[in-house]
C-alpha cells in the first residue's frame, strides 16, 4: 500500500521538476538576449540625454505603447529630405481641394488658381522666395466647378471657365488686384470684386477643357487681350437603330474685357485633348483626337476688331494623336507631343495662302519612360519665354527639355502628390531672393501649386 502511494506521488513529482528545468531554461536565455540588446545600445544614444533618470529611454529608442516607433521626428525629416528638388522654390498653400488651372499675368507679379472647392484665388507674388503671400480670394456662383482661368488686361481682371449641372460659363471679375479703398481699409475688410460680365452654357452641355489668353499684338491688333475656350466634347455612334449623335467640339473665340464672342471654330474630332493661341493673338491650334493638328488664323480689320478666324494649315507628320502643344514665343512655331512617342517642332511662318505648308523643324523622341520601359505620354507642356526650355509633365513627373535638342536638363519624379493638372511659365522674370529669374508654376491634385526654377542649359 505503501508503494502504492509513493508511486502515485513520483509521476506529479518527476513532472513538477521537468517544468521547473524548462523555465529556467528559458529564463536564462531571456537574460543573456536582454544583457545582448543592452549592450549594443550605441554610446551616442545614451550621451545625448545624460540628465534622464535611468529608466527613461533615449528618444530614438522610444516606443508606442503597441512596440512601434514614433514618427513624427524622423517621419518629418524623411519628407523634407524626399520633397525637396534642387529647382523646387516654393509651395503656395490654402486650396482646401485639387487646384484645377492656373495662369500669371502678364507681369508675372500675380498668379491666378482656380480649384475644385469653388474658388479662385489670386496670389501677389513680389519675390517668389517669400515666407507668405497676399492672397485674394473669390467664391464663385454655387454650384460652379471651375475648370480654367487666365488673366485678362494685364492682371486687371481675370476670365474664369466654370462647370455647372446646366453646361459651362465664363465669369469676368473685375479690379482683382486693385488696392484697398480707405473705407475698406477702415473697416478691415475689401469688397470681392465684381462680375462684369458673364456667359451661360458656352458650349452647351460640354465642359471647358482650358483657357488660354493671349494679346491681340499682330497686324492692326490693338493689344486687347483675346481669350478661348475649348470644349472638351465627344463624338460617338449610337445603336444601330439611332442616328449619330454628337456634342461640342468646338473652340470658341472671345474679347477679354468686353465679353463679346469674337468666333467659334469646330474641330471636328472624335474628343479634343486641350487648344492654344499664339502670344500675338494670331493662331489657334489644338491637340485633339487624331495625328493631325489644325490651325486657324484669328483675322483683324482696320479698326483692330475681330473680323473671322479662318482655317489656315495642318500640321501632318505625327502617326498617333497630339495629347498637348504649344506655340514658341515668336508665335512662328509649334511644339506638339504626341502618342506615337515624339515630340515634333513645327515652322508655320509660311505662306499658306498660297498652299505653302508648314514644315517640320525637328523630331525629337520623347524622353520619359515607365517602370516597364514604354514610353509616357506627356499630359502639359509650357515654353520658357526665352524659349530655350519646354517644360513637359506625365501623370506626377515634371521635366525639362532642350528645346534645340531634345535633352533631358532636369525631372523631379513626384513632383506633385498625385497628378499634375496644369502648368505655366511666368511671362518675364520675377524675383526669386532679389534675383530676377524665369519661374515656372504648376498645380496638382494635392491641393497645391509649387513654383520651380528653370534648370541651367547644359546640366544634366
Amino acid at each position: 500500500m505503501a508503494a502504492s502511494f509513493v508511486s502515485s506521488l513520483t509521476a506529479p513529482l518527476i513532472s513538477a521538476v521537468l517544468g521547473g528545468a524548462i523555465a529556467l531554461v528559458f529564463l536564462a536565455g531571456y537574460l543573456r538576449r536582454k544583457r545582448a540588446a543592452i549592450a549594443h545600445i550605441p554610446p551616442s544614444a545614451t550621451a545625448a540625454a545624460p540628465d534622464q533618470p535611468k529608466h527613461v529611454r533615449p528618444s530614438n529608442q522610444a516606443q508606442h505603447k503597441k512596440g512601434h516607433p514614433r514618427p513624427h521626428h524622423n517621419a518629418a525629416d524623411k519628407d523634407a529630405a524626399k520633397k525637396h528638388h534642387h529647382l523646387d522654390v516654393n509651395t503656395l498653400r490654402g486650396h482646401t481641394d485639387s487646384v484645377t488651372a492656373l495662369h500669371f499675368s502678364n507681369d508675372g507679379a500675380n498668379l491666378s488658381t482656380v480649384c475644385a472647392d469653388g474658388a479662385v484665388r489670386v496670389f501677389r507674388i513680389d519675390d517668389t522666395s517669400s515666407k507668405s503671400f497676399k492672397i485674394l480670394r473669390i467664391n464663385l456662383p454655387a454650384g460652379a466647378h471651375p475648370t480654367g482661368v487666365a488673366f485678362s488686361e494685364g492682371s486687371s481682371s481675370v476670365v474664369v471657365a466654370a462647370q455647372a449641372l446646366l453646361g459651362s460659363s465664363l465669369y469676368m471679375y473685375a479690379d482683382v488686384s486693385a488696392p484697398p479703398t480707405a473705407q475698406n481699409k477702415q473697416q478691415g475688410k475689401l469688397s470681392p470684386p465684381e462680375i462684369k460680365w458673364s456667359h451661360q452654357k458656352i458650349h452647351g452641355k460640354e465642359s471647358v477643357l482650358n483657357l488660354a489668353a493671349a494679346q491681340a499684338t499682330h497686324g492692326p491688333g490693338d493689344g486687347s487681350t483675346i481669350i478661348i475656350s475649348c470644349s472638351e466634347g465627344l463624338l460617338f455612334p449610337a445603336k444601330v437603330t439611332y442616328p449619330r449623335l454628337s456634342a461640342a467640339t468646338d473652340i470658341k473665340v472671345w474679347h477679354g474685357k468686353s465679353g463679346k464672342e469674337l468666333g467659334t471654330v469646330d474641330t471636328n474630332q472624335l474628343k479634343n485633348n486641350m487648344a492654344d493661341i499664339s502670344p500675338n493673338g494670331r493662331f489657334i491650334a489644338a491637340a485633339a483626337f487624331t495625328a493631325d493638328v489644325k490651325v486657324w488664323e484669328i483675322v483683324y480689320s482696320k479698326d483692330s476688331s475681330v473680323k473671322e478666324v479662318n482655317k489656315a494649315m495642318q500640321l501632318k507628320g505625327h502617326k498617333s494623336a497630339v495629347t498637348c502643344l504649344c506655340f514658341a514665343p515668336n508665335s512662328e512655331q509649334i511644339i506638339t507631343a504626341s502618342k506615337d512617342g515624339s515630340i515634333r517642332v513645327w515652322n508655320i511662318n509660311v505662306r499658306y495662302q498660297l498652299d505653302e505648308d508648314p514644315k517640320t523643324l525637328r523630331v525629337l523622341p520623347i524622353p520619359l519612360h515607365d517602370s516597364k520601359g514604354s514610353v509616357c505620354q506627356y499630359d502639359h507642356m509650357s515654353i520658357s519665354p526665352d524659349g530655350k526650355v519646354l517644360a513637359v509633365t506625365s501623370g506626377s513627373t515634371l521635366q525639362w527639355l532642350c528645346v534645340e535638342t531634345g535633352a533631358v536638363l532636369d525631372t523631379a519624379e513626384k513632383a506633385h502628390e498625385g497628378d499634375i493638372t496644369g502648368i505655366a511659365w511666368a511671362p518675364r522674370k520675377i524675383p526669386n531672393g532679389g534675383v530676377p529669374v524665369f519661374i515656372l508654376g504648376t498645380a496638382g491634385v494635392d491641393k497645391k501649386v509649387k513654383l520651380w526654377l528653370a534648370p541651367q542649359l547644359g546640366s544634366t
